[in-house]
């Protein structure tokens, strides 16, 4: 019989932990495999969106916000955490506003990518000078990363309600369309692991990368600036497998996505610990944190993590 991480953790969670409490994790098990949490992740939405925006917000007033379109990422942040909050107390707000503001945010995204990739060619020498331009230029794919929460925002407006989980007719419907191979189908019951296995390659190929010029910038003073450098490929590597063996989006996925996850918090701490030892500490703590280490960039990362995590929750796709 195939090792299910799901049900390895729920017999785990029974054995280990308080009635109330293993009760309480086999539950939500149960509804991250059956797609039912849009109520859930519309919450995470609403969060990741307010630590996103304020990210960009901060990056761009340090371009002076010199192009329009500059403003749009820090709107759109906002509005995608007022669908997200709206999604998590109404099923309809999940299926209409925070779909339509994921979908453009998205687009803000693709397009912000686009600036930035225009960015590094305007400066002096342009691409002949790849590395100094990528290194000393607009992050390039930070537009892409700020695509994440509007990523699962779409993916939340798809996704049932947690009380759906234990109604006959979700049930009888989830018998019906169990042969069905459309993706909303798949999303609607949980089963879109090798679709988020392959999103959480390009993630956290983004992410790495991001992590790699960024801590360049300061010549890698501190070692530590080297844990997400190598741990990206680890993450590419596992959810590659992921996409082709449920084994592997069940043992080495999980693995790699929590440690990425770790890792982001660790330099999250560190980032805040750069922004406090910096001239005037928290005294000036607007100055320090626009000009000091960009200290939401490693929630990014761990975002990477959780995708992975989640996709070693749910189910496969059925072709």
């Amino acid at each position: 019989m195939p090792f299910v991480l799901t049900d390895a953790l729920e017999r785990s969670a029974n054995r280990n932990l308080p009635a109330p409490l293993s009760a309480a994790v086999t539950t939500a098990l149960e509804h991250i495999r059956e797609g039912c949490f849009q109520r859930s992740l519309c919450l995470v939405v609403a969060t990741t969106s307010v630590a996103s925006g304020l990210e960009v917000g901060y990056e761009h007033y340090r371009g002076s916000y010199s192009n329009p379109i500059m403003y749009t990422p820090v709107v759109l942040s906002g509005m995608l955490a007022g669908a997200g909050l709206a999604g998590a107390f109404s099923g309809v707000a999940a299926r209409t506003v925070l779909r339509w503001v994921s979908v453009a945010t998205l687009a803000d995204g693709i397009i912000g990518f686009f600036f930035h990739i225009r960015g590094v060619a305007r400066k002096p020498g342009g691409w002949s000078l790849p590395v100094t331009n990528i290194v000393m230029g607009p992050p390039i794919f930070a537009p892409l990363l700020f695509g994440t929460s509007a990523y699962l925002g779409l993916m939340a407006s798809y996704l049932r309600r947690e009380e759906d989980s234990n109604r006959i007719a979700g049930r009888l419907g989830e018998a019906v369309e169990a042969g069905s191979s459309d993706w909303r189908i798949n999303l609607r019951y949980g089963r879109f692991q090798k679709h988020l296995s392959a999103l959480t390659v390009l993630w956290a190929f983004f992410s790495g990368f991001e992590a790699l010029y960024s801590h360049y910038k300061t010549n890698f003073r501190y070692k530590a600036q080297w844990t997400p450098i190598l741990l990206a490929p680890l993450v590419m590597a596992a959810a590659a497998g992921a996409v082709k063996s449920r084994r592997i989006a069940n043992t080495a996925l999980p693995i790699v996505s929590a440690l990425a996850m770790a890792d982001g918090a660790v330099g999250f701490y560190y980032h805040a610990r750069g922004i406090v030892r910096r001239p005037g500490g928290m005294k000036k703590p607007l100055y320090n944190t626009l000009y000091g280490p960009p200290i939401f960039a490693p929630l990014l990362f761990a975002a990477c993590g959780f995708l992975g995590l989640m996709a070693s929750l749910l189910r496969r796709e059925k072709r």
